[in-house]
C-alpha cells in the first residue's frame, strides 16, 4: 500500500509506503519510515531519510553551479567526498546525482541528487545504515523514481478575487506589510511560513489554471534590486498586482500582497 504525498508550493507528488512519516524540516521537506531518524544522534535501526529541498533559480545560475553547491553542502556534512557525478532525468526534469563517500569508519550510507526544470531545482539527499542497504536502497529509489511535476495543487483556497493562496496562508490587515497605504480597500494581504522561491514556484504555476495570465514578473532575488517578486496579472479586463515579500530572521514569515488596479 502507498499514499500520495503533495508539496503544493514546489508542486512535486510522491508515492509513500504506508508507514512512512512526513515531516517539515524548515525548508525542506523529510520522509522517514521512523520519526526519531529526525533526531540529531540518532542510531536506531530503522535510521533512514529521505530529505527534498526546493529551490528558485530566478537568476538562472547554471546547474552545474547549482550542483557543486548542493553537493559542497551535503558533503561537508561528515567530511566526506563523492566519487562520481552522473548525469539524472525523471519527471521531465534533468540533474545529477553521486554516491557520497563516507570514511570507513562510519556506517552510513549517503546519496545526493539535484533536478532541474527552468526555474525549479529540488535537491534531494538520502542517508542510511550501510548495512541495510539491500533492504532500504531499492525502497528509496522507488519512492524517487515515483516523483511526479503535478499542473496543478488540489484543495486550495481563493480570495474574493479568485486568486489562489497556498496553504496555511493567513489574512492580515495590509498595513502590517505596507504602512503608507492610503487606499487600503483596494489592497489585501496575508503571511505565513513559505520560502520566497516557493511562493513564485506557486503562483507562476497556479495562475494560469485560474485564468490570470503574468503580463509581467520580476523574481526574486533579482539584477535590479527590487527586494521582492512582483507578479502583475489580467483577467477579462480586470488587472491585480501581486507582491511576494520574503521574511527576516526577526520577522521570518513571508507576505503576498494583493493591490486591485
Amino acid at each position: 500500500m502507498t499514499k500520495i504525498f503533495q508539496q503544493p508550493l514546489w508542486g512535486y507528488e510522491l508515492d509513500l509506503p504506508e508507514g512512512w512519516h512526513h515531516r517539515r524540516l524548515g525548508n525542506k521537506d523529510g520522509f522517514t519510515p521512523d520519526p526519531r531518524a529526525f533526531q540529531t544522534g540518532y542510531e536506531g535501526e530503522t535510521l533512514a531519510q529521505l530529505l527534498i529541498q526546493g529551490e528558485w533559480n530566478s537568476l538562472r545560475k547554471p546547474a552545474e553551479q547549482l550542483w557543486n553547491q548542493h553537493l559542497g553542502r551535503t558533503s561537508l556534512l561528515l567530511g566526506a567526498k563523492n566519487i562520481g557525478t552522473a548525469r539524472w532525468k525523471m519527471a521531465g526534469a534533468v540533474g545529477y546525482e553521486a554516491e557520497i563517500v563516507l570514511p570507513k569508519k562510519n556506517r552510513q550510507r549517503m546519496w545526493a541528487g539535484m533536478l532541474e526544470k527552468e526555474e525549479l531545482v529540488l535537491e534531494f539527499f538520502v542517508l542510511h545504515w550501510k548495512e541495510k542497504r539491500k533492504e532500504m536502497e531499492p525502497l528509496i529509489s522507488k519512492i524517487i523514481s515515483s516523483l511526479r511535476l503535478i499542473p496543478s495543487a488540489e484543495n486550495l483556497e481563493w480570495t474574493p478575487e479568485e486568486i489562489p493562496l497556498p496553504p496555511d496562508s493567513r489574512p492580515i490587515p495590509p498595513t502590517w506589510v505596507i504602512d503608507d497605504i492610503q487606499d487600503a480597500d483596494r489592497w489585501r494581504a496575508y503571511q505565513g511560513f513559505f520560502p520566497p522561491g516557493a511562493l513564485q514556484a506557486f503562483y507562476l504555476r497556479e495562475l494560469p489554471h485560474s485564468e490570470w495570465t503574468v503580463t509581467s514578473y520580476i523574481p526574486f532575488p533579482n539584477r535590479v534590486g527590487l527586494p521582492f517578486a512582483y507578479l502583475k496579472l489580467k483577467k477579462e479586463g480586470e488587472t491585480q498586482t501581486l507582491g511576494l515579500l520574503p521574511g527576516s530572521e526577526d520577522q521570518p514569515w513571508s507576505s503576498i500582497v494583493i493591490k486591485r488596479s
